[in-house]
């Protein structure tokens, strides 16, 4: 996947579209991402002991990669992501900057 937990995205196509957020958790088997404030569902939920009253909750629900490109670290736009090997390790770099996407 060409974004991993934490980075800083923006949502490019769907009803969310322009929303930017971080990714709270990756799914790379399902190809699906968790955006902090993006797609946020109700969610009916029995009384429990965690939740004692019950009732109805909002939660962000997971939307799918392809949705989402990272922001460039150095002017915040949306990028396409690029790969460079630094010292025998392959790091994700922004397309637009050249900047390094991870820290």
């Amino acid at each position: 996947m060409h974004v991993k937990k934490g980075d800083k995205v923006m949502v490019i196509s769907g009803k969310d579209k322009g929303k930017q957020g971080r990714i709270l958790e990756a799914y790379p088997k399902k190809d699906r991402v968790l955006v902090e404030g993006v797609n946020i569902v109700k969610k009916h939920s029995k009384p429990s002991q965690a939740n004692p009253q019950g009732g109805i909750l909002t939660q962000e629900s997971p939307i799918h990669v392809s949705n989402v490109m990272p922001l460039d670290p150095k002017s915040g736009e949306v990028t396409r992501v690029g790969y460079k090997v630094e010292g025998g390790k392959k790091v994700r770099v922004a397309k637009k900057s050249g900047e390094k996407l991870d820290k």
